[in-house]
């Protein structure tokens, strides 16, 4: 099954166009962790912090330059940012992830709880982890 393409998404939720794969750092993850991940792949555009499911906050590259200490809790420089519910329109979602500056943004339901994230492709045409695909 194909992913899901940007302009396909009318009449769909976020919850619809939510990536099938996310990860979620604990309040625990140190600098040095959330590095290491953002290392790893070059899709990892936006690490998500989470304290027992519930969202704390987002991290990107650019939030841990300065980080001298790599033990330093990585929540101490996560910012709020905004989120999408899973009930918004997919539209919202894609908007809020262009506008981002990731291609990514945090899926938080009415209780506070991280369930996923809205990604949007390289290529500005589809939403990544939608339609059965893993990756972006």
């Amino acid at each position: 099954m194909a992913r899901t393409r940007l302009d396909e998404a009318s009449g769909l939720t976020v919850a619809d166009v939510t990536h099938s794969r996310f990860s979620a750092f604990p309040a625990t993850a140190t600098v040095a962790e959330v590095r290491a991940w953002f290392d790893a792949s070059g899709s990892h555009k936006v690490a998500l912090l989470a304290d027992d499911g519930r969202y704390l906050g987002c991290l990107v590259p650019e939030d841990l330059a300065d980080a001298e200490d790599e033990a330093e809790l990585a929540a101490a420089r996560a910012r709020p940012g905004q989120t999408v519910s899973p009930g918004d329109p997919a539209k919202r979602g894609e908007e809020l992830a262009l506008s981002s500056g990731t291609l990514r943004a945090p899926v938080v339901d009415a209780d506070g709880t991280l369930v996923g994230v809205v990604a949007v492709t390289e290529d500005l045409q589809g939403f990544c982890g939608t339609g059965g695909t893993g990756g972006c």
